[in-house]
């Protein structure tokens, strides 16, 4: 229920705030992951069910942020959650090898298509540091070069040019700087990866001709899945794959995000792309957490003998079971195209709410996966975030929060669909939340502007 001045009554956070100043008292920020540590607005969740979650206040949304993406079809999925509860009773971890790996596996390389060989894991961190090294073993050349704005995970080889605010940072246009995302990370680290910018492939000709005798590998993103999800240009991704193999570079998708989602072989079938390696994680186990690495075989034969790779928890049998049953269910059955239609009826309300607010906005990404940029450019790469009003879209968020949806109150992260938002009304009441969050934060910058003519311009420099 909303009050006179379109805003809603305040939530019930008492619990979550008494277990906020628990938690701080043993882990750093309160929580377990940097990126859920919002100070005393950290949520602390009870459970989820379908395309909900509730809090441990017992206030309920319509899950927009499917935990980052690995809940493809919903939490606590009954056809998912009975058979690894049947699988893991026979023994959770050997550090041996058990018939759930290699099936897991096998379904990896028949919905690929391409994948001839692979290898679980426990995380996409893992997954992608994973490829780098098999990229530099089998090259025998030590760089990689990553695309500003894309996020391969939290090893040190991942965290350059991730996702800076102040677009400056990334340094000069034409030679983008080596900027390391918090500290501890080795200088010698940093400078075998080389920041490129996306869609752009004339650039990274010029790179190629310069620098390619060094360079092992692209890793790249499909989409740009820590960016709302910004697109690939026509063309951008098959002139990528040639350019790298006339310099002998490989090229890693890091399909963490798009992986199973996009379509049942992940964005290299949705593109029409054959990389040479890619990682997985994610969707491949309905939230639990499994991972796995794969490609050409002769690549991926300089395993186990010439290249190490390792883990106590990896391929166990509560994650290889997820996914079995998940990636059995997105062969099988018709989840995906459920999925997709969902996103495609949750963006044409979106899209009828801000064109009645006549604001200028693009859609970024797949309907699986999509971010809402209040811009009229279509971005083509990370710096260009830089130039949407995403602190309106960033209040918004916040205040969908507090009517009952929860997207991710960061305008660099997608909205997520799962299969079970197709089940019940998630998608108009996610509409309904962000029809009314917009119009509460317009009202807001209404009042702003007529009180101080000159503070809405100041304000959206500032954005």
């Amino acid at each position: 229920m909303t009050t006179s001045s379109n805003q809603p009554a305040p939530l019930d956070r008492r619990r979550q705030l008494e277990l906020y100043q628990r938690a701080v008292k043993t882990l750093p920020g309160g929580t377990d992951s940097n990126f859920r540590a919002w100070g005393e607005d950290t949520i602390y969740l009870d459970r989820g069910r379908g395309g909900r979650v509730w809090d441990i206040d017992g206030n309920e949304f319509v899950d927009l942020r499917m935990g980052y993406g690995p809940v493809i079809l919903g939490h606590g999925d009954d056809r998912v959650d009975d058979y690894v509860n049947e699988r893991m009773r026979r023994g959770v971890s050997f550090s041996l090898t058990t018939e759930d790996e290699v099936r897991a596996m096998e379904l990896v390389c028949e919905l690929t298509g391409w994948v001839d060989m692979a290898r679980m894991t426990v995380s996409g961190t893992e997954a992608t540091m994973h490829l780098m090294r098999l990229a530099r073993a089998f090259t025998g050349r030590n760089k990689i070069v990553k695309f500003e704005g894309q996020y391969h995970g939290v090893h040190d080889y991942a965290l350059i040019s991730v996702s800076p605010n102040n677009m400056a940072d990334l340094g000069d246009q034409d030679n983008p700087v080596r900027l390391a995302w918090g500290r501890g990370i080795p200088d010698a680290v940093a400078d075998t990866i080389i920041p490129a910018r996306f869609n752009n492939i004339e650039r990274l000709r010029r790179l190629f001709e310069r620098q390619g005798h060094e360079i092992a590998a692209v890793i790249v993103e499909p989409v740009l899945g820590n960016a709302q999800g910004i697109l690939p240009q026509e063309g951008f991704h098959k002139e990528l794959r040639a350019l790298t193999q006339e310099f002998g570079i490989l090229l890693i998708f890091d399909e963490v995000k798009t992986g199973f989602r996009f379509a049942r072989g992940g964005a290299a079938e949705y593109f029409g792309i054959t990389p040479d390696l890619a990682s997985f994680a994610k969707a491949m186990g309905n939230g639990y957490p499994a991972a796995a690495f794969g490609g050409r075989r002769d690549i991926m034969s300089q395993l186990p003998e010439k290249v190490s790779h390792g883990g106590t928890y990896a391929g166990n049998r509560v994650a290889a079971a997820a996914a079995v049953k998940t990636l059995e269910i997105i062969r099988d059955t018709d989840a995906l195209e459920t999925v997709h239609a969902t996103g495609r009826r949750m963006q044409d309300g979106l899209r009828e709410v801000i064109n009645e607010a006549r604001l200028p906005f693009n859609f970024t990404g797949h309907p699986s996966m999509f971010g809402i940029m209040f811009t009229e450019k279509v971005a083509t790469e990370y710096r260009d975030w830089a130039d949407t009003d995403h602190a309106l879209y960033d209040e918004v968020a916040v205040g969908m929060h507090r009517r009952g949806a929860m997207p991710e109150p960061d305008s660099r992260e997608p909205w997520f669909v799962c299969e079970a938002h197709a089940a019940d009304d998630s998608v108009d009441r996610a509409v309904t939340a962000f029809e009314e969050s917009l119009k509460a934060a317009l009202d807001g910058r209404a009042r702003t502007h007529a009180a101080d003519p000159g503070a809405r311009g100041e304000a959206e420099r500032a954005g």
